[in-house]
């Protein structure tokens, strides 16, 4: 078993010629607005082909978006070696109970995909946990 000692996200990025799942490396240790700068960059890189092999190829987990496409709810598939991806929806409105009343609220779906050769199931439901927080309120995202 292989074991990680920091997290290499990958991002799934359609191209002109199929998907390719760019890297940010150690992802757990840069902000959040260095995040997005980095995957603007290998986005845009991606879709023109100039990726060199080392910014593609391994990482530990992945995120496939298909609410950009507003796709709400989807499984993905674990891109080996990695040991999870995480499938995100697009947010949409639904009838949600808010202080015990009938309300609307703005609902996304998220699913995890684990490898349980390399992560255990109650660490996978804790990252669920602790995303589905940190959505709920993303100023815990600000360092």
């Amino acid at each position: 078993m292989i074991k990680y000692s920091r997290a290499d996200v990958s991002v799934a990025v359609s191209t002109p010629t199929g998907l390719i799942t760019p890297i940010i490396r150690d992802a757990a240790g840069i902000s959040v607005s260095a995040i997005s700068t980095q995957m603007k960059d290998l986005a845009s890189r991606a879709k023109e082909g100039k990726l060199k092999p080392e910014e593609y190829q391994g990482g530990t987990a992945s995120i496939s978006n298909m609410g950009m496409f507003g796709i709400t709810q989807f499984d993905a598939v674990i891109n080996p070696p990695q040991g999870m991806i995480m499938a995100i929806g697009a947010g949409e409105k639904r009838p949600y109970i808010i202080d015990d009343a009938l309300g609307i609220a703005t609902v996304m779906s998220a699913t995890g995909s684990f490898d349980h050769r390399a992560i255990d199931g109650a660490d996978g439901a804790e990252l669920m946990k602790t995303f589905k927080a940190l959505v709920e309120s993303p100023l815990g995202m600000i360092a």
